[in-house]
């Protein structure tokens, strides 16, 4: 975080969900996607330019309703209640369940922006990047419907350390499925304890809940969070490949294999790196 004298025009919120004042010029983290001033009802924009919220690829819906109470100075829960009435633009399989579809971008505010319009441009910018004829056919190859391609999506948002390791996270996922392996990845563990963490018990693991693809098979329901376009990408284009594991041992350090013995040397020394408190991964 820049130590200068923040500009009062952006309000970013960091991955931690922590509102913080960053420059007007400077570069933030998350997809810059630029979408159109939001508003009620039509109507002239202000002279002035607006506050922006960035919405970070990976961010649960639960941290985007909280990021726009504080982006909007509104009670704690206002946008969560706003739901119901919010009149999102969902695939019939979201079940009116948004999360996968608040898509992370930078929006405009101005004093007549509500968790509404702002919802349905988050939805509207997701159904844009999700709905064309490249997205459509791109999942039929993985025999996947759009709304799993982008649960897929979500997993590998979530999973990956980086850009460059999607692709064969997604490979993993789509392996797995194809070999009727249950998924067992922690992410989608840690969307159903409603956490953040690496280190996942055995007792963690018995969970009773649709959302433990260590004892559920398949896809979880729904997404886990709201994943950009790389991850889908990913999910839609995975490269060839045999692996079944990975484990990022170390930061930068990612290591998948088709051999559980290797496997599990790798998750050795991951364990070993987290008893002496030397590098892990975040």
């Amino acid at each position: 975080m820049q130590k200068n004298t923040p500009s009062r025009n952006t309000i970013r919120l960091t991955r931690r969900g922590r509102l913080a004042l960053i420059a007007a010029g400077a570069v933030v983290a998350g997809t810059a996607v630029a979408v159109p001033l939001l508003t009620l009802e039509g109507g002239t924009h202000r002279a002035t330019a607006p506050a922006t919220l960035v919405i970070p690829e990976g961010w649960r819906a639960a941290q985007v309703y909280d990021a726009v109470d504080r982006a909007l100075h509104l009670a704690p829960g206002t946008t969560r209640r706003s739901l119901p009435q919010a009149g999102l633009k969902l695939p019939e399989d979201a079940g009116g369940n948004p999360e996968g579809y608040l898509f992370p971008a930078t929006y405009p505010l101005d004093g007549r922006t509500t968790p509404r319009s702002l919802l349905s441009a988050m939805v509207d910018t997701a159904n844009r990047r999700f709905g064309g004829a490249p997205v459509a056919a791109g999942a039929r190859r993985t025999a996947l419907n759009v709304y799993q391609a982008v649960t897929v999506a979500s997993i590998v948002q979530a999973e990956a350390g980086s850009k460059d390791e999607m692709g064969k996270v997604a490979r993993v996922v789509f392996n797995r499925l194809a070999k009727g392996m249950p998924l067992q990845m922690d992410s989608t563990l840690n969307y159903a304890l409603n956490r953040s963490t690496l280190r996942t018990s055995e007792k963690d693991t018995r969970l009773d809940s649709p959302y433990n693809s260590y004892r559920r098979m398949g896809l979880p329901p729904t997404p886990i969070d709201n994943p950009g376009e790389e991850a889908m990408r990913a999910a839609l284009d995975p490269p060839a490949g045999d692996w079944l594991y990975f484990v990022t041992v170390k930061p930068g350090d990612t290591r998948f294999t088709a051999d559980l013995a290797e496997h599990e040397r790798n998750v050795a020394e991951f364990n070993r790196n987290q008893r002496s408190g030397g590098p892990t991964a975040k």
